[in-house]
């Protein structure tokens, strides 16, 4: 495909359709790599002048690893990776509050997962072709008509194309900028006008490679996360778990309005200076773990790789208008509790891709309509999660009086039988590009059947046709 930077991506009705990715974040990487092989013509425009991904914790579960298989990616993840078979929930005296454990893998086909974020980051970017990724580009506005996108860069360059995915994280300047256009001319619903919720800040980081024998269980072949829950008087939730390297991946969550202390350590923005991210960390080096004190994991964790973020929600009604669409976070900001974000981002990417895949041929109208049947068939699977990650967040980083009691009925009273079934539950949804090869069904479960490609049954209805 031609350059788009201060060029123009034109397409006629014979074409495929040219797509403008803003983001390169987990969500705008994966997509790039579904509609490389998908060959439909693509860039992607990051603000950042260098990628340097969070060095947050995260977790990938079977609803999204068909897709890595697909994609020739599985048996990469999984070399940075530990299967997440167990959850282990302590006070802050490191006193067993409960466990709970994941679903088997022969029941389910896939291991739940867990790495340090960069390592997934890094996986993906290295599979765009670099003349198709383009970094220092900070999106200003954007116009679109009835043949094209143009995206205007602050370094007054453009972009020009026939789709643009706001890709763009919680704080997308896409979406923001489509809303207000769309608030301007009275099309924008009132849900999708206020702010996010904020509810948490955490701390994470990831340390350097440790001696196993200073820190034993680092080797072992899966990884134990352990859930340290403080009591009135320490209102926060510690996280640890071990990666692949000899590493430790920590978090430490507080509860905002809870703490008047640590409300007044992040009333800042959401990234700030590492010195802020210092104070913060020394305030709390006492806490315990499995592994010693968390200030022992301060102290072997570079400063650079501690980041500092909100746990923000918000479901947003709008998803798409015209030649634009969000995905991810820029269209549905999931509280992080029951460990789902990037899983939905890339889900988003998927559904979306196949999507695209099936405009044919690239005119107004059949764009419209792709973006349309895309939110039609994903709305559903996100609004259902709001209420789990609301609950899930509430069992492990609540410090309300109510929380505290809901996090002692569901460990002491919940029947095991009942979390297993919601695991089956939530486990089924696991959409894959049907443009693609699917991966082999793993495990025994079934799994929920997803929209076959448009485009794929008419080529099969022609070549039968041809036949006769």
């Amino acid at each position: 495909m031609s350059a788009t930077i201060e060029g123009t991506i034109t397409g006629t009705s014979d074409e495929l359709p040219r797509v403008l990715i803003a983001g390169a974040g987990l969500g705008g990487l994966f997509l790039g790599i579904l509609l490389e092989r998908a060959g439909i013509p693509y860039e992607i425009f990051e603000r950042s002048t260098e990628m340097r991904p969070l060095g947050s914790i995260m977790c990938l579960s079977p609803n999204i690893l068909p897709a890595f298989e697909q994609l020739g990616l599985h048996e990469e993840l999984m070399s940075f990776s530990k299967p997440a078979l167990r959850n282990t929930f302590f006070t802050g005296d490191l006193k067993i509050i409960g466990k709970t454990s994941t679903l088997t893998t022969e029941t389910v086909g896939y291991d739940r997962i867990l790495f340090a974020r960069p390592e997934l980051s890094d996986m993906l970017f290295k599979k765009i072709p670099s003349t198709k990724i383009h970094l220092s580009k900070k999106i200003v506005s954007f116009d679109q008509d009835q043949d094209g996108v143009t995206l205007s860069f602050d370094d007054n360059t453009t972009a020009r194309g026939d789709i643009l995915v706001g890709a763009d994280g919680a704080h997308s300047a896409v979406r923001k900028y489509l809303f207000k256009t769309l608030l301007k001319e009275g099309l924008l619903p009132k849900d999708d006008i206020k702010e996010m919720n904020r509810g948490y800040v955490s701390l994470v980081g990831t340390t350097n490679a440790l001696d196993p024998v200073k820190y034993p269980g680092i080797l072992e072949e899966d990884s134990e996360s352990h859930y340290i829950i403080g009591d009135k008087k320490t209102p926060y939730t510690w996280v640890t778990f071990a990666v692949p390297g000899n590493k430790i991946c920590w978090s430490v969550i507080v509860q905002l309005g809870i703490d008047a202390t640590a409300d007044e350590q992040v009333k800042s923005s959401d990234w700030v200076p590492q010195e802020q991210n210092k104070q913060m960390m020394d305030s709390i080096r006492h806490f315990k773990t499995p592994y010693g004190t968390i200030g022992d994991l301060f102290d072997v964790t570079p400063i650079e790789r501690v980041s500092k973020v909100y746990f923000e929600d918000q479901l947003f009604h709008t998803w798409h208008h015209g030649r634009t669409v969000l995905i991810g976070d820029a269209a549905h900001k999931i509280l992080p509790s029951s460990g789902s974000g990037a899983v939905n981002a890339m889900q988003d990417a998927v559904l979306l891709a196949n999507h695209l895949y099936d405009i044919k041929p690239t005119t107004f109208g059949n764009i419209k309509a792709a973006l349309s049947d895309y939110k039609d068939e994903r709305f559903k699977s996100i609004v259902d999660q709001y209420p789990q990650s609301h609950i899930a967040a509430k069992l492990i980083y609540g410090h309300t009086l109510w929380e505290r009691i809901l996090r002692h009925v569901v460990f002491n009273w919940l029947p095991k039988s009942l979390q297993m079934k919601q695991l089956l539950k939530d486990t089924a949804y696991r959409p894959q590009a049907n443009f693609l090869p699917q991966a082999p069904k793993r495990g025994t479960m079934d799994t929920i059947p997803q929209q076959p490609s448009k485009r794929t049954q008419e080529g099969k209805k022609k070549a039968v046709a041809s036949t006769l």
